[in-house]
């Protein structure tokens, strides 16, 4: 037996799982991985409203954690 991943248009979505419906021995297992619309448009609404002294390098970040939580790994 194989596996097979395949992405589809929303549309047709419905049309391409009731062929495969009635394949013996098929399987659908469906995975959602999509970032929700509501979501994105924060995440957008942030970007627009973001200042440059809000953005800090990772090295920046990284060191103030490990003194934070006392990690010299």
């Amino acid at each position: 037996m194989r596996q097979l991943t395949v992405t589809i248009p929303d549309d047709f979505y419905e049309t391409f799982v009731s062929f495969f419906k009635h394949i013996p021995n098929v399987s659908i297992n469906e995975i959602k991985d999509e970032v929700p619309i509501w979501q994105q448009e924060m995440v957008l609404e942030r970007m627009k409203n973001a200042k440059p002294e809000d953005y800090r390098s990772w090295e920046e970040v990284k060191k103030e954690l490990d003194k934070k939580w006392n990690f010299n790994g």
